[in-house]
């Protein structure tokens, strides 16, 4: 069951309103204000867990790249042996740092970071007998690993009570969820339709190699995959209403389970169409998968960032507008002064 904040609507009822599976109820004032505040709690968590992430990586580096000075650092003798498990343990937290950027709320990985940070301190508890330590060292690097444990455990527990993840959206701990938002300068009603004949898609989405229609409700995709792979799926729409959302699932045998919606709601202001759009993705390869694809600029999310400017961009101006691919690597679209996606 999806639950959403509709962001405006029209007519004498004019408060805020749920969705709630294909209908809507009207929220009062408090309702909406406790809605607001409940997302911008999952959103403080949210940056918790990837501040976690980002930690990991920062020890990871390190012990990989120079497991000798780290080892001096911490006060841990500086022997081949040591300097082997350095970088056994810079490979563990290379790996767990991106599984929480790419899931940041699984709970999964911060119980990884727990059992590796029981086994950080129990390699430092053998260090402080070692004869050839630096035991003020080892005592303070023990002290620090013991408060990021604390983190650690905190953060897990609470996605794990379920505590981090926003009341009533579906979501797969094995998979990945990306929610992004961008205004479009056209009515919901030439948004809508433009989006709705399939065949139009690979103009704006990157990753998309073609669209076939095969029924009123079914479709064929081909799509671009790292490694110079493709992936191929049949989709099928399970919710469509005209100028307002367009909802879809892959079918059994997809290459790429998926499934998500497309929401058009007119922008505050007469400023347009909001185009909300989430995805539920299970990436080839699972989690490793998504990993090695981020490193390349192929994860989900970003690609959902570099498409919906390009849609922007087709919608508002006929074509995309290519950026200075000597600058970017490859081309990709100019990003607009306003109205740029929006992380959720």
């Amino acid at each position: 069951m999806t639950l959403q904040q509709s962001r405006q609507t029209r007519g004498p009822a004019s408060g805020p309103k749920a969705e709630v599976g294909g209908g809507t109820q009207p929220l009062g004032p408090r309702q909406g204000e406790d809605r607001q505040q409940s997302s911008a709690h999952h959103r403080s968590r949210e940056r918790f867990s990837r501040a976690l992430g980002w930690f990991s990586l920062s020890l990871g580096l390190p012990a990989v790249a120079t497991p000798r000075e780290l080892a001096r650092l911490t006060g841990v003798p500086d022997d081949q042996q040591n300097r082997t498990v350095l970088r056994v343990v810079g490979v563990r937290e290379l790996g767990v740092g991106f599984g929480i950027l790419t899931q940041p709320r699984s709970a999964a990985w911060l119980w990884g970071r727990v059992a590796g940070d029981a086994m950080d301190l129990a390699l430092l508890g053998l260090a402080l007998r070692s004869k050839h330590a630096q035991q003020s060292r080892v005592t303070a690097a023990t002290a620090a690993v013991v408060g990021v444990t604390a983190l650690d455990l905190v953060r897990a527990v609470q996605l794990s009570r379920g505590l981090g993840r926003p009341s009533g959206r579906v979501r797969e701990d094995r998979g990945m969820h990306v929610l992004k938002t961008i205004t479009v300068n056209r009515s919901p009603e030439e948004v809508y339709g433009f989006w709705h004949d399939f065949r139009n898609l690979p103009r704006f989405m990157d990753h998309l190699e073609d669209v076939q229609v095969i029924g009123e409700r079914r479709s064929h995709w081909k799509a671009k995959a790292p490694a110079g792979r493709t992936v191929e799926w049949d989709a099928e729409i399970v919710e469509d209403r005209p100028g307002e959302l367009i909802a879809w699932r892959s079918l059994e045998g997809a290459d790429v389970r998926n499934s998500g919606s497309v929401r058009f709601t007119p922008a505050p202001g007469r400023r347009g169409t909001e185009v909300r759009v989430e995805l539920h993705y299970s990436p080839p390869g699972g989690v490793v998968g998504a990993t090695i694809a981020g490193l390349f600029g192929e994860e989900p999310d970003q690609q959902v960032n570099g498409d919906l400017r390009r849609f922007k961009q087709v919608m508002e101006t006929g074509e995309v507008v290519q950026s200075d691919a000597t600058t970017h690597g490859r081309p990709h679209p100019a990003q607009p002064p306003k109205d740029g996606v929006i992380a959720q």
